[in-house]
């Protein structure tokens, strides 16, 4: 569109100044004009196209924007970029990862009791004790999608200052039970061995994936607790194969979450880092708000892709690393 164009070849900053300076009408050389789709303008309506891109049919053919929207309808992570670049859309992130839409369609209530017994693998994000930490169990399904059953803790000190803070009801989901508040001003980690022993019980973990990230001491308890833990490193050659799998699982329907509201609030944050190579992982620096379930959910599958094709089984406990 054309301010996107204009800063790019004059520079974002004379782009600014060239904007003031028309707006306030003191050059009369200089004529500023931004033209965008509406904000809540649908992606693919082809009169929003002519609307940002006023020169459609000279500069820029109608054909070329048909076949950035299918990109952008069959990728998630280049839909904001679509919006951005060929619509002049502010949008939440500079590559928002996850189509919502398409998130929400594993949002049907999911039957717990029948995943009593069953096989399943788990992810650990810790983040830091004073934030968001998140295990995901990941239960392979029949038709090569995933039930995944989240839990979530956060300090009891500070709850409410921080929805407040972060305009995140923190408070709503503790009373909810879906995020549990462990008590003082740091996540007192013996409530999340306590848990997922308790989880063992019910479920056969094979294994347990981990950030090691602040996970040391934790992970030394749950292994003294007979768990299997199993350290994934956060670089490309552990998670792309997983995070290409949620994506997968997620667009063609075979996610199945059952609405957890922390979880799709993370899932809304994700953005992604891509190599030269393709390679794909989540970000958390890049990202806007925390993703520690979503890097959990990545850490379960990375496991789970291995573990339900019989290609790695363990019959002793201890630490892998991958």
């Amino acid at each position: 569109s054309t301010s996107n164009i204009a800063s790019t070849v004059f520079g974002s900053e004379a782009f600014t100044a060239m904007r003031e300076s028309a707006l306030s009408g003191k050059s009369d050389d200089l004529l500023y004009v931004e033209v965008s789709a509406d904000p809540d303008a649908d992606p693919e309506d082809r009169e929003q196209w002519a609307k940002a891109n006023p020169s459609m049919g000279v500069t820029i053919s109608a054909e070329y924007l048909a076949a950035e929207c299918k990109r952008a309808q069959e990728t998630p992570g280049y839909q904001n970029t679509f919006r951005r670049l060929h619509l002049n859309q502010w949008t939440e992130q500079e590559s928002r990862w996850l189509d919502m839409a398409a998130w929400d369609n594993g949002g049907e209530p999911l039957d717990i009791a029948a995943l009593k017994g069953r096989v399943c693998w788990a992810g650990l994000d810790l983040s830091t004790t004073t934030d968001l930490s998140a295990l995901v169990l990941v239960f392979p399904e029949d038709d090569g999608g995933y039930t995944v059953l989240p839990f979530f803790w956060v300090p009891e000190e500070g709850v409410r200052k921080r929805a407040e803070r972060d305009r995140v009801p923190y408070d709503v989901w503790v009373r909810e039970g879906l995020l549990e508040a462990t008590p003082g001003n740091v996540i007192d980690y013996n409530h999340i061995q306590a848990r997922v022993k308790a989880l063992s019980s019910l479920y056969h973990i094979q294994e347990i994936g981990f950030d090691p990230w602040n996970a040391t001491g934790l992970v030394t308890s749950l292994m003294e607790d007979g768990a299997n833990m199993v350290e994934v490193r956060q670089g490309f050659a552990s998670l792309t194969a997983p995070t290409k799998e949620l994506e997968k699982a997620i667009v063609s329907g075979k996610l199945r979450h059952g609405g957890h509201k922390v979880l799709r609030w993370n899932a809304s944050n994700v953005t992604t880092e891509q190599d030269a190579a393709g390679n794909l992982k989540p970000s958390k620096g890049k990202s806007t708000e925390r993703i520690d379930g979503i890097s959990a959910l990545v850490c379960a599958l990375s496991r789970a892709m291995v573990g339900k094709d019989g290609v790695s089984g363990y019959e002793t406990h201890g630490v892998l690393f991958l």
